[in-house]
């Protein structure tokens, strides 16, 4: 995965590749078919212990290269469309592709890292926030204890009471899309609103939803549209101006709540990267367990190419995309030689990235080994 083979077929292609035969040991590459076959028969074995030792890495490279006091996660779902008769490929949630079969992954992400802190693979029709409290508790195990402060921004798929509450008991900052109800709507139209800007003003209140536990405070920002935004908007509008509501525990003013919670697009670019680069969602069986697995080991490659930038590369490296990464240092002509009984690895003279190779091998041996 993490050299781009992004379907078990294309595995064959290591076949012939002394390099990696050597590094990993195998006599050979296994077969395609060998392949599937083992990801159905140990999914329901495997899975638990590869998200085990995926959340060990996780809890470890959090720490690196200084540990931080603050956390940000920022909870999405995407959907990934595939064609054909998978286990749990199903008609839902899918606004790319509406009335397309898919998978409805869950996904979150740390903003400062960019490390992928959890995903897990679900049917196509899963609600927005099924499975988000159970990966809440586990992210929130993973984190070091130091963390002090610990906050999450999720849009309105995540705006549930049960994940509210539990945000809460948790001590939990968060900033989380409040749909436009009726009773809520009418309310924050009655509101006196501060000017901001020429276009944005802000309002706040004190609000109980039907079955919710307690009152949380709203903030919300009127918006004046422009011909343009009235097209692109799908928000509750009224009298030529949109309104957008977070209900938090943040102490920030208004105007820096919505600047803090519009700074999460950076999950979106991550997930984009999952599914583009990494083959996230996708389906190599017809088993749905053993699909999961493959999601969770798409998961892994992407944060170990995580931790290699962030730990590994010079400074002008760190936003270069994974297929960059691949074409420059991953993929590049070398050839294993024996030097005192011991292998080393020579890589061409004209090799435009070599003194970047040697760096990288610098900074590796130079890692605290796991223990």
């Amino acid at each position: 995965m993490i050299l781009g083979l992004h379907t078990v077929e294309l595995v064959t292609l290591l076949g012939s590749n002394g390099v990696f035969q050597y590094l990993t040991g195998l006599p050979r590459v296994p077969n395609p078919t060998t392949l599937r076959r083992f990801l159905i028969q140990k999914a329901d074995v495997l899975l638990p212990r590869l998200r085990g030792a995926h959340n060990g890495l996780r809890s470890y490279f959090l720490t690196l290269p200084t540990t931080p006091t603050s956390y940000w996660l920022d909870f999405d779902s995407t959907a990934r469309t595939l064609y054909g008769h998978q286990e749990g490929v199903v008609k839902g949630y899918n606004p790319g592709k509406k009335g397309k079969k898919s998978y409805h992954p869950l996904v979150c992400t740390e903003a400062h890292t960019r490390d992928c802190l959890g995903g897990t693979l679900r049917y196509g029709n899963a609600h927005t926030a099924a499975g988000v409290l159970d990966m809440l508790d586990m992210i929130l195990s993973v984190l070091p204890i130091t963390a002090r402060t610990i906050r999450v921004r999720a849009d309105a798929g995540f705006y549930n009471g049960d994940f509210i509450k539990r945000l809460s008991a948790k001590k939990v900052e968060f900033a989380v899309v409040a749909p436009m109800r009726d009773a809520f709507r009418g309310s924050i139209l009655k509101k006196r609103y501060h000017i901001v800007t020429s276009r944005l003003a802000t309002t706040e209140c004190r609000y109980q939803p039907h079955g919710w536990d307690k009152e949380y405070r709203y903030v919300v920002v009127r918006e004046k549209l422009t011909e343009e935004r009235k097209e692109q908007l799908k928000l509750f509008t009224f009298d030529s101006y949109a309104y957008h509501a977070i209900v938090t525990n943040m102490r920030l003013t208004p105007y820096n709540l919505f600047n803090f919670y519009e700074d999460r697009t950076g999950i979106e670019r991550i997930i984009r990267t999952l599914k583009d680069d990494f083959p996230f969602g996708t389906a190599p069986t017809n088993n749905f367990a053993a699909n999961a697995l493959y999601a969770e080991l798409s998961l892994l490659a992407y944060d170990i190419v995580s931790w290699f930038k962030r730990l590994c590369l010079p400074d002008d490296w760190q936003s270069f995309t994974v297929n960059t990464l691949r074409h420059r240092i991953l993929l590049i002509p070398g050839v294993f030689v024996r030097s005192y009984n011991r292998p080393e690895l020579r890589l061409p003279k004209n090799c435009l990235y070599q003194d970047v190779f040697a760096y990288a091998q610098k900074r590796i041996k130079e890692l605290r080994p796991l223990v």
